[in-house]
């Protein structure tokens, strides 16, 4: 077993248990003389900044999270989904909780991936704050947290799938190609991508991300399934979602075809 002390999204148990983790258990923790930002760049420039810790020389400075005892291989999961040598490192820090002093992991901001103009998007504060409620952290910090100023964002028209390009995929298929992703019926080639996104190759080569970035909405409930998608059972900012990863996809990597879905139910 480990403890990780998570302070952004992590916080959410249902932004958790979608990145495959569950918790053997949580509980509060304070972790003093650091302080919370947002200033690690997302993969994709549209979802602005992440959250990160660094020391202070405020003494009055402390970030509030949770610690959670892990399993040894959802740690390794975490890694995987926090871009652990790339995005960034992970630490050793000691959490005061109510059952005394933890000694934690945690992750920290890269410095290639530090950019200290980014601001959070509504979205992935939303689901740091609503999960700051659920886990009863303190009113002044859910105030600082819902006073944080936020990445303006302006909604992205309907995606118009390219003419140029008609191959067709499916899960099959798109499993030959590591090289390959999909996400909402459109299949991309990763291989010219700049280099920051290299490590995305691992983590969504040869898959549709379609599920993946359902369950990293706010309005996620943690239980969508791809059917949910194909029947339009998805709520609309869900859909806006996937239509801005669609145009930031076609930013960032060359159009090859369509993927094919199949009903699973």
């Amino acid at each position: 077993m480990v403890f990780y002390f998570g302070y952004g999204s992590n916080i959410n148990l249902v932004s958790l248990r979608a990145k495959g983790v569950e918790p053997i258990s949580s509980e509060r923790g304070i972790l003093n003389g650091w302080k919370l930002t947002f200033n690690v760049q997302h993969w994709f420039m549209h979802e602005g900044g992440m959250g990160n810790i660094q020391p202070s020389s405020d003494i009055n400075d402390y970030v509030e999270g949770i610690v959670h005892c892990l399993h040894d291989e959802h740690l390794a999961a975490l890694d995987a989904m926090e871009s652990y040598g790339v995005g960034y490192d992970r630490i050793e820090v000691n959490v005061e909780t109510a059952n005394g002093l933890i000694r934690a992991q945690a992750y920290i901001g890269l410095p290639d991936f530090l950019d200290n103009d980014c601001l959070p998007s509504r979205r992935y504060l939303n689901i740091i704050t609503r999960g700051a409620e659920a886990a009863g952290l303190s009113m002044a910090y859910l105030e600082k947290l819902r006073s944080h100023p936020l990445l303006v964002v302006e909604d992205y028209p309907d995606f118009v799938f390219p003419a140029d390009q008609v191959l067709p995929f499916n899960q099959q298929t798109l499993a030959l190609n590591p090289q390959y992703t999909a996400i909402a019926g459109a299949v991309f080639d990763m291989r010219e991508a700049r280099p920051k996104l290299e490590s995305l190759h691992v983590l969504f080569g040869g898959k549709d991300m379609t599920l993946f970035h359902l369950k990293r909405h706010d309005t996620s409930t943690g239980n969508e399934t791809i059917d949910d998608y194909i029947n339009g059972s998805i709520t609309e900012g869900q859909k806006k979602y996937l239509n801005a990863y669609l145009h930031e996809y076609l930013k960032e990597f060359r159009y090859v075809g369509r993927y094919v879905y199949e009903d699973a139910s």
